[in-house]
């Protein structure tokens, strides 16, 4: 889909017969004509992009607003959760502690962001627009129907709605300040060579993790923080566990220990579950500490040591006087085939505990010395892995890094450097964990953006009416 602006300077094509002939499938606006009309630039046509195109239309319904997408839009949305999407978060209310569940922002978003605009407002605004959601035992708040196409639908719907002009198969590759205060862009499309230049008033960056949209903001005075993954598995150098591939464990108690990190990171500690791969290790505990650690881990090589207490809730005397007591319990029994249930590990996890003490599996219970059973309540509560690398890097993962908030007004969204420049989503330095904190970011992000966007379009027009 392409579009005609009135504020285009020029258009270049593969020939000027392309260039003259070119069809669009929107209506055109006749450069003679609307000269006055506003144009909003989004780029990005991901969930930040989207939902503050959607609001700054909403708020200026005479604002002209256009997304560029270079790909499909909300593709992240359609693959986020297992094709479930994520939306949101419905167990933090408390916007205190919801900012503490992004490692890059947890300081700045304790302010007015999410009070502008947090998980209650995104989830009555999905509900009030026909879409269905609930709530999750662990917070995480899902379409009814269990598909990211109900959101897709929801939010591409409404923008077709109120207007709303969504071009895909292009990117904006180059954008500069005038000195009347709006910006010049090249847009191009990717399939032929074709090169769009447009004015326009307002531009808001939401383009994620991309590095169209870091580019842009480089070329608008803004300094990026170099960006690394975010989210990732962990691999682990042990050949045994590759074995146990896909047995999960309800709530363990995992801590991250590097080598480049000498002072205490509460953050590198983590509870709750965890899963093992082919490779390794996965599951919530396992992402959170990858995000809390995402900077640390990439600088040193993705190498630490991970020690795992397997059975959080219990002091180590206790699993101590567990082991003793089924040791007197089940005398005659082989120790492989009878594991403590206080423990609620499966056998495959408690034949990897004995291999890794060196115990027979066909020790009886009344073998084992006093030293062993020290010696595995241990490994249940202090089990350390060494962590070689990370797994690999899907793209609904997030990354860290981006455009620093401290260049930012987070009650507008709008840049310190230039006015009417605008930034929300992922291409800011804002990263959660998992748990629908990612996209609350954007849902946010967007609407304060959209909203600052659209108040200044009507005060614009109400401006050029009374002149």
């Amino acid at each position: 889909m392409s579009f005609t602006l009135a504020r285009f300077i020029f258009n270049s094509g593969v020939s000027t017969q392309a260039a003259s002939t070119r069809k669009f499938t929107t209506t055109a606006i006749p450069l003679a004509q609307k000269s006055s009309e506003e144009l909003l630039v989004v780029v990005g046509g991901g969930a930040a992009g989207v939902f503050g195109a959607i609001r700054a239309k909403t708020v200026a319904p005479n604002l002209k607003v256009v997304v560029i997408e270079k790909g499909k839009p909300l593709s992240k949305v359609k693959i986020s959760g297992g094709g479930r999407c994520n939306v949101t978060n419905g167990h933090c209310t408390d916007n205190l502690i919801l900012a503490e569940h992004y490692p890059r922002g947890h300081k700045e978003l304790r302010g007015s962001f999410f009070n502008m605009h947090g998980p209650v407002d995104t989830m009555s605004w999905f509900s009030d627009h026909g879409v269905k959601l609930k709530i999750e035992d662990d917070g995480r708040v899902f379409p009814v129907s269990n598909s990211s196409s109900s959101i897709i639908d929801c939010l591409m719907s409404e923008a077709t709605r109120i207007g709303v002009s969504l071009q895909t198969g292009k990117a904006v590759t180059t954008a500069s300040a005038t000195g009347g205060g709006n910006f010049l862009l090249k847009i191009e499309k990717r399939t032929i060579n074709y090169v769009e230049n447009v004015e326009a008033d307002y531009l808001l960056i939401a383009s994620g993790s991309s590095q169209q949209g870091y580019s842009l903001a480089a070329q608008l005075g803004h300094s990026i923080v170099d960006p690394v993954p975010s989210l990732f598995t962990f691999k682990i150098e042990d050949s045994q566990l590759a074995e146990l591939s896909g047995v999960t464990f309800p709530k363990v108690k995992a801590k991250l220990k590097l080598d480049n990190v000498h002072s205490n990171i509460p953050q590198l500690t983590q509870v709750g579950p965890m899963l093992v791969t082919h490779w390794g290790f996965s599951g919530p505990v396992i992402l959170r500490l990858s995000a809390w650690g995402a900077r640390n881990l990439f600088s040193s090589g993705y190498k630490g040591t991970l020690v795992v207490d397997f059975s959080p809730d219990l002091h180590i005397e206790d699993v101590k006087s567990i082991l003793n007591q089924h040791k007197h319990r089940f005398v005659k029994q082989k120790v492989l085939n009878s594991c403590p249930s206080e423990f609620g590990i499966v056998k495959r996890f408690w034949k990897y505990i004995l291999d890794r003490e060196g115990l027979s599996e066909d020790m009886l219970w009344a073998s084992i010395s006093n030293k062993s059973l020290i010696s595995v309540a241990s490994l249940l509560k202090l089990c350390t892995f060494k962590v070689t690398g990370k797994g690999q890097f899907k793209d609904e993962f997030v990354t860290a890094g981006g455009v620093p908030l401290s260049e930012i007004m987070l009650n507008t969204m709008e840049s310190k450097l230039h006015s009417h420049l605008y930034f929300a989503g992922e291409v800011l330095n804002v990263d959660g964990i998992t748990g629908g904190y990612n996209f609350q970011n954007s849902w946010s992000g967007g609407y304060i953006a959209g909203t600052s966007i659209g108040r200044l379009a009507i005060g614009a027009y109400l401006q050029e009416e009374v002149s």
